[in-house]
């Protein structure tokens, strides 16, 4: 008896290849929202929109004022402007006693000890705290937690006094030397609850090929940890960089100011402020804010979720 053919073509039965009049299929249900739905979600919207234009409103006209004249700014509540004074960027620059790169150099000087020190002394602490087993080491724990409700006005005093006799005071050293002894508990309990996230499979890996911890927590945890550090750089280069109370305090002579400080020189007490100037050095203050958010949108995003808040 003959074979089948290989590629014989499929025939349908008659009741298969009618128009589907002996098929009872269920038609596929379509979501249609409701008309209350759809106003819902339209004035949620208007609120959020107008909600974020609250908020950026003084930012704007911020923006708007550095651009007005002086006798202007204060004149027009709006962000509509009559004239355009570039002047004002200028005459910021060179308005104090050094050029405003001076003060820029010194806070990125500031920032980046501070970014440094906190990134090689809260990850070893971290690691230290989510890894090995020593005496007292939950109560250490909890002490360095409560460290995070503790103000710098309290302890700002002592530290002065600290710094004023080992001669440290208008320096940057006061500002930069805390950050490598891990003092900022925030970034030590985000970096645990990374390690803690980790599998201690890794680590019993790498001891089994003759890692000791130093070298399991450069090559192992380290590089899976750069969430956890990108989101402690972004935070902590925001915090100093704005940072005016502690400046204040350890930095006395103008060509030591960082920026803060340096904004706050335009603001005179007899009332002939230069305006103008100010608003205009800030929207240049803010830029490398704004730069160093939009670089690390996706990693502070990814930190926080996947640390802190488990």
């Amino acid at each position: 008896m003959a074979a089948p053919a290989q590629n014989a073509d499929v025939t349908l039965t008659p009741d298969l290849a009618g128009e589907g009049k002996d098929l009872d299929l269920p038609e596929p249900h379509v979501y249609r929202p409701s008309t209350g739905s759809k106003v819902k979600a339209v004035l949620k919207h208007l609120v959020m929109i107008a909600s974020a234009l609250l908020m950026i409103y003084p930012l704007l006209w911020m923006l708007v004022s550095s651009l007005r004249p002086n006798d202007e700014i204060f004149r027009s509540p709006g962000l509509l402007l009559k004239s355009f004074e570039i002047e004002n960027y200028a005459s910021g620059w060179d308005a104090l006693s050094h050029p405003f790169s001076h003060f820029l150099i010194n806070s990125a000087i500031v920032v980046l000890g501070c970014i440094i020190g906190n990134l090689v002394s809260c990850s070893m602490a971290a690691y230290a705290f989510a890894r090995l087993d020593f005496r007292f080491k939950k109560v250490m724990f909890a002490l360095m937690l409560m460290t995070i409700m503790l103000p710098i006005h309290v302890i700002i005093v002592p530290q002065y006094i600290m710094f004023s006799q080992i001669g440290w005071v208008n320096t940057f050293w006061p500002i930069i030397v805390p950050k490598l002894l891990a003092t900022d508990a925030f970034f030590i309990f985000l970096m645990v609850q990374f390690i803690r996230g980790i599998p201690k499979d890794m680590d019993e890996a790498a001891r089994i090929d003759g890692a000791g911890h130093a070298r399991t927590f450069l090559q192992v945890i380290l590089p899976l940890m750069v969430p956890a550090l990108a989101t402690t750089a972004i935070f902590t280069f925001i915090w100093t960089w704005s940072d005016f109370f502690t400046s204040l305090i350890y930095l006395t002579s103008p060509d030591k100011y960082t920026v803060p400080v340096a904004l706050s020189a335009f603001i005179d007490s007899t009332g002939e402020s230069n305006w103008g100037a100010l608003f205009a050095m800030s929207i240049v203050t803010l830029v490398p804010v704004f730069i160093a958010f939009l670089v690390g949108q996706k990693f502070l995003i990814k930190g926080i979720a996947t640390t802190g808040i488990k």
